[in-house]
């Protein structure tokens, strides 16, 4: 990490903290850790807005765990609630928790005990999502609990049912507020935030600030400084990530795809698609190319997209299709190639897609395959963001600039070995087997694979 940013301990983090996250090889902070600790340590309400993977998880779970820890402004931990993060997806809570979990990992709340005995228990974090039976997260509550990370839906079920105590939150993050806003969970956590202790602290994150999120922070927090860890739009994406942008045409998509992924150098790799179906036969085509391949979906239950997921972060598989929202759960530092197989939706959808690539300080490469009827939409993704690339070419994966912008041999050929089964999760391909398929032809060749995927 950049010798130049400063040390956690510089920032005055607490050393329980520090030692925690050094043990883990995190001893420096990224920008926009720099500019939210010293305000959120002492309990200001703040908006910090950075794209993924610029460290906005340690930017509020380092100052809430220190205050949660040690702040006098802070009623005494008794397994009460006291600290609440609320995120959009159950793979973010996942890893958000766990994130959390690393850095708490020596800090301790005070027991009831006889007088003159000093008596202490962990810090105690608890996730609560859907997708899973109540029972194990019920009995975490019950049994007291100091800092819940949840998904909205969840955590209203159990507010409704007398399980989950929201009176006494004294510490609230919204994170990924944007995404919140996009599926519909605004009302939720207005819901939600409306439970909470009156005079308590505030931090919202969000990598865009469309205006309903500009109105809950009016509405819902005092006084809110913002930080942003970027100077404009133009900087919305990676300056680390390598931006690849071109027109391919459906019947060449596959061809193209498998072509890409023999980049010499390339390691763990995102493949985005937009549609549940798309993602199984996008998987099974790799697949019966032999690319060890994973996909996650909104099809599959959780515990199966955990399977999935766990296959990736593992390396028994180094390429992940999958749809937006089920990505949320890759947090892998190491992602070396986003591409998406067709435009994304929006130049937000876009923002978060690339910042699977290039954290940490790493450097990584975006591609974005651009249909041909596609182009308006991409066009106005590039003006939105400043990107520089509103006419992109048309490339086949036999054109020899297609070629020469990867690195690749003349005579590639799509297979890299015989055709395996999509690792992970059965559940990965079931929405492709649910319609007949096009006949298809899985052999290596230098023209349009004649298939359609759209």
């Amino acid at each position: 990490m950049d010798s130049s940013r400063p040390t956690f301990r510089s920032l005055g983090v607490a050393a329980e903290i520090v030692d925690a996250l050094e043990t883990g090889g995190i001893d420096r902070a990224f920008a926009i850790q720099e500019r939210t600790l010293p305000l959120a340590l002492v309990g200001k309400d703040l908006i910090g807005q950075a794209r993924t993977g610029m460290g906005k998880t340690l930017g509020f779970g380092i100052p809430m765990l220190d205050r949660l820890f040690d702040d006098a402004g802070i009623t005494e931990l008794d397994g009460t609630v006291r600290g609440l993060v609320v995120v959009p997806t159950r793979e973010l809570c996942l890893q958000v928790a766990e994130d959390l979990a690393g850095a708490a990992v020596n800090l301790t709340a005070p027991v009831d005990a006889p007088a003159g005995d000093a008596v202490t228990r962990p810090l105690r974090i608890t996730a609560i999502y859907g997708g899973v039976p109540f029972e194990r997260q019920t009995a975490a509550l019950a049994d007291g609990t100091d800092l819940v990370v949840g998904t909205p839906g969840r955590l209203l079920d159990l507010s409704r049912q007398k399980l989950l105590d929201l009176s006494h939150v004294e510490i609230l993050v919204l994170d990924e507020a944007d995404e919140m806003l996009d599926q519909g969970f605004l009302d939720d956590v207005k819901a939600i935030m409306a439970q909470t202790a009156p005079h308590r602290q505030t931090m919202l994150f969000s990598a865009t600030m469309p205006g309903p999120i500009v109105a809950l922070t009016r509405s819902f927090m005092e006084r809110p400084v913002r930080v942003r860890a970027d100077n404009s739009a133009a900087q919305a994406t990676h300056a680390t990530t390598r931006q690849i942008v071109f027109q391919s045409h459906r019947l060449d998509r596959v061809s193209v795809l498998a072509r890409i992924l023999q980049t010499p150098g390339r390691g763990r790799t995102i493949v985005f698609v937009r549609t549940k179906r798309q993602a199984a036969m996008v998987a099974e085509d790799l697949a019966g190319l032999g690319f060890r391949v994973g996909a996650v979906h909104g099809d599959m239950r959780q515990n199966d997209r955990e399977r999935s997921l766990d296959a990736f972060r593992d390396g028994s598989v180094d390429i992940m299709v999958a749809t937006d929202v089920a990505a949320r759960g890759i947090d892998v530092e190491d992602v070396t190639h986003v591409i998406n197989y067709q435009v994304p939706e929006d130049d937000k959808t876009y923002v978060h897609r690339i910042g699977r690539t290039g954290r940490a300080g790493n450097s990584g490469v975006a591609v974005t395959l651009v249909d041909w009827d596609d182009l308006t939409r991409w066009q106005a993704i590039d003006d939105a963001l400043h990107l520089g690339h509103p006419d992109p070419p048309r490339w086949f994966s036999s054109s020899p600039e297609f070629l020469a912008e990867f690195d690749l041999p003349e005579n590639i050929s799509d297979r890299v070995g015989r055709g395996i089964r999509v690792q992970g999760s059965a559940a990965a391909t079931a929405p492709a087997r649910r319609e007949p398929r096009r006949p298809s032809n899985p052999s290596g060749h230098s023209g349009p694979s004649g298939r359609s995927r759209q």
